[in-house]
């Protein structure tokens, strides 16, 4: 396979997924501040959704304050922010362009539909007026193209390099959600396991589509039982361990790799990452810090991303902020 295709597959699904996960954020600020309304009010509660992007910079230089429309827009039609909703959606749209010989019809259908609904809702004004319908079609656009391209399209070595990126690319933004809970929407100590801190766990939860399958499993909220979860699990499609197991499956089928082996630096730094997650516990983790813990394992995401680049597609990739990982 040419490394331009490779290239834009790994980045059309990173994309896609990015995107949905923007989603995501804001739909758990929404869902805090209706849920617990005087309590959030009291405090700055958009701020952190600048803050967990770490281009805290652009976000001040062109916008000012952290105001509710500001940040919506900043994450939403903001087309001079890469990571923005529809700057992603643009960016998956050229790549599968590139490729529209290697991706399914109905992929291609399915992505210009995405795509169009955002630019939609962009020229109409109603996403910011009716955010939770509008973030909802965009979770739910990036659902049906996952099943489109894993109903439509040969599972080799194309398809792995998608499923690749966007695996990492939903690991990374599992642990931002976390990130965004625990160490900055908890607006006081004393909240600590009282029912304020069990409501907003459970919104992170339906954040990541993962509070039926909890409930399933743990019956009652805890940190603990979350953390485990959203980190070890290794059943539940969103949480960290399970995306890095299937992208290294992914990895593996690209190079032909054995289990347990490794070829390039690429594989060698996913599976030691892997590895280190698999014999972890959730006592360890809040024994070195849940934030620190997040914050080491995006970095590791970071040079992952790098490896990748360098091993497949030929081109130097581009040098990360610590807090976000842009292309």
């Amino acid at each position: 396979m040419l490394s331009r295709v490779a290239d834009s597959l790994y980045w059309m699904s990173t994309y896609l997924e990015r995107a949905e996960n923007v989603a995501r954020f804001i739909d758990v600020n929404l869902q805090m501040i209706l849920d617990l309304p005087l309590l959030l009010d009291q405090h700055n509660h958009w701020k952190p959704l600048i803050n967990i992007t770490g281009d805290e910079k652009y976000f001040y230089e062109t916008y000012g304050e952290p105001t509710r429309e500001n940040v919506m827009r900043f994450h939403t039609f903001d087309r001079n922010y890469p990571n923005s909703i529809i700057s992603c959606i643009t960016a998956a749209r050229e790549n599968a362009r590139s490729i529209r010989e290697v991706i399914s019809s109905e992929m291609w259908e399915q992505i210009n539909q995405f795509y169009l609904l955002v630019r939609m809702e962009e020229s109409n004004g109603n996403a910011l007026s009716n955010p939770f319908d509008f973030f909802y079609e965009v979770m739910t656009a990036s659902h049906l193209f996952n099943g489109v391209m894993d109903s439509t399209m040969t599972h080799g070595e194309a398809w792995n390099f998608a499923h690749l990126g966007g695996m990492l690319e939903r690991a990374d933004k599992t642990s931002r959600i976390l990130d965004v809970k625990y160490f900055i929407l908890l607006p006081k100590l004393e909240y600590i396991g009282t029912p304020v801190d069990d409501t907003q766990w459970a919104v992170l939860l339906k954040s990541t589509s993962g509070l039926e399958m909890y409930r399933k499993q743990y019956k009652h909220i805890s940190p603990d039982n979350v953390v485990d979860f959203l980190i070890l699990n290794r059943e539940f499609p969103r949480s960290i361990h399970f995306c890095l197991n299937e992208a290294e499956e992914a990895l593996s089928k690209i190079t032909g790799s054995p289990p347990g082996t490794y070829r390039n630096n690429a594989e060698q730094t996913l599976g030691r990452l892997r590895s280190r997650i698999n014999y972890t516990t959730v006592a360890e983790i809040f024994s070195h810090g849940l934030h620190e813990y997040l914050d080491d394992f995006q970095a590791d995401l970071i040079q992952i991303t790098q490896e990748i680049g360098r091993t497949f597609f030929s081109l130097e990739p581009p040098q990360f902020e610590r807090g976000a990982r842009q292309a």
